[in-house]
């Protein structure tokens, strides 16, 4: 049995097995810690009837550690301008979606502290399926990714079936870029890899290599699981519980995959710079949070003087050309 996904045209959405559906579903229904809870119950107010799902995602959800870095939380809603007071953030996240906002709480005597993105239910449907070229949301939520609050079952039911059609689109378009014979490691590193590549990123490339070890199991099982519905022909090959695949993918579609992840990446450059002096204007400390996220991931240090910091405009711009040229950016 297979499954369709939204309100999507028909051209741009796979229909998604239902065997790597019940698996995304599983891993995706958890319950929010206590210190996460709180963040979940101020975000709620802030944005009061707008809000329809909250997304758990990232190296918080990867270590099990809600206290150490930032909690990363995706919050969708019904539409920008019912989520906002402001008619200007309405604008900007419908033109450039997500915007991403700064919370912290008090929580046990620490501080437990979230960067939460805001996107319309909609904007994640599109994101996630082929609907969406760059990897931007697709690359994202094709990692486990916890459903933590979600206003009724319909409102789960569109989330579990984006990050089905995340897998689904994320191995399509890997695919064509690997070698004919691989297994699931290969496949998963090789793809974030090139989704990397496509944005603007700090972390160092042996991190990214490690997101796969993170969960072994769940990339093996969606991968075999994904297979029938890439599109693609491709061989499963069980020997002794070992399994690996083989694509017969033409010379000519690897080519067009080639030139569309350049495009990607070329895409993504600008809209990460776009996107970071977006975010700037609405995280308070906002140059000294992307001065510790550099640091943090990629040992860059930079020196902000303090009357940049009181232009967050202007340092954005003086920021991102200081830590290119000292390798801050990959």
């Amino acid at each position: 049995m297979q499954w369709r996904y939204g309100y999507l045209p028909r051209d741009f959405v796979v229909d998604i097995p239902s065997q790597l559906l019940r698996g995304i579903r599983r891993r995706s229904d958890r319950s929010a810690s206590p210190a996460v809870r709180l963040l979940i119950d101020e975000i709620l107010v802030r944005h009061g009837e707008a809000a329809r799902a909250i997304l758990f995602y990232g190296s918080c959800l990867r270590s099990g550690d809600d206290l150490d870095g930032l909690v990363d939380l995706y919050l969708l809603v019904d539409n920008y301008r019912a989520a906002y007071t402001s008619r200007i953030q309405a604008f900007f996240n419908r033109l450039l979606p997500p915007n991403v906002f700064y919370l912290e709480r008090a929580y046990a005597g620490q501080v437990v502290r979230t960067k939460y993105a805001v996107l319309s239910l909609a904007d994640f449907q599109k994101g996630t399926s082929r609907r969406w070229f760059h990897s931007y949301l697709w690359g994202r939520f094709c990692q486990p990714t916890a459903l933590l609050y979600a206003r009724d079952h319909e409102v789960a039911r569109l989330v579990q079936e984006g990050f089905a059609q995340s897998v689904l689109t994320f191995i399509r378009r890997v695919l064509p870029r690997i070698e004919p014979e691989f297994n699931a490691r290969r496949l998963w590193r090789r793809g974030f890899e090139l989704s990397y590549r496509a944005e603007l990123r700090a972390e160092r490339p042996e991190k990214r290599a490690r997101l796969f070890d993170a969960a072994p199991e769940y990339y093996e099982e969606i991968t075999r699981t994904a297979m029938e519905a890439v599109a693609y022909p491709v061989e499963i090959v069980d020997t002794a519980g070992s399994v690996s695949y083989r694509h017969h993918i033409s010379s000519r579609r690897r080519l067009l995959s080639h030139i569309t992840w350049r495009l990607r990446s070329l895409q993504g450059k600008v809209l990460s710079v776009l996107r970071l002096l977006k975010a700037i204007t609405t995280f308070e400390g906002g140059v000294d949070y992307i001065l510790w996220k550099i640091q943090r991931h990629s040992g860059v240090t930079v020196d902000v003087e303090p009357r940049l910091k009181r232009r967050p405009l202007l340092a954005i711009w003086v920021l991102s050309w200081r830590l290119y040229r000292r390798g801050g950016f990959r």
